[in-house]
Order: structure tokens, then C-alpha cells, then sequence
């Protein structure tokens, strides 16, 4: 998957050079794996990653 990925709230966003969750412009392409989020209030990855929307999201983001 491609893509950059917010480094405040960790979305990886296809389009733009700003976070459409958080608004945040401080974007990475250094990143990898991601977990896609489908049912965000049911789920507990979404919950330890303090997500609380469904999108995708990257685990690890590299200095």
C-alpha cells in the first residue's frame, strides 16, 4: 500500500497534503504496516490505537 500517513493521529491518507481526520499537515511517507479499521467502536486494535473512526491506519511509523 502506498500512501502518506498523518504523524499526529497515524492515517494514511491517498489524496492531499492534509490529514482529513485531524487537519494535521506533518506527513510521512516512512511508514509500514497498517491495520484497516471496519467497525471502530466494536474493535479492540482500534481502541489500543485510540482510533475512533474506520479508515486505515499505520502501525509504525520510522523516524
Amino acid at each position: 500500500m502506498e500512501g502518506k500517513v498523518c504523524k499526529s493521529c497515524r492515517m494514511i491518507i491517498t489524496h492531499g497534503d492534509k490529514c482529513p481526520l485531524c487537519g494535521g499537515s506533518d506527513l510521512t511517507t516512512k511508514w509500514s504496516s497498517y491495520a484497516v479499521i471496519l467497525n471502530a467502536e466494536k474493535s479492540d486494535i482500534a481502541q489500543k490505537l485510540g482510533v475512533k473512526v474506520n479508515s486505515t491506519f499505520a502501525l509504525n511509523i520510522k523516524a
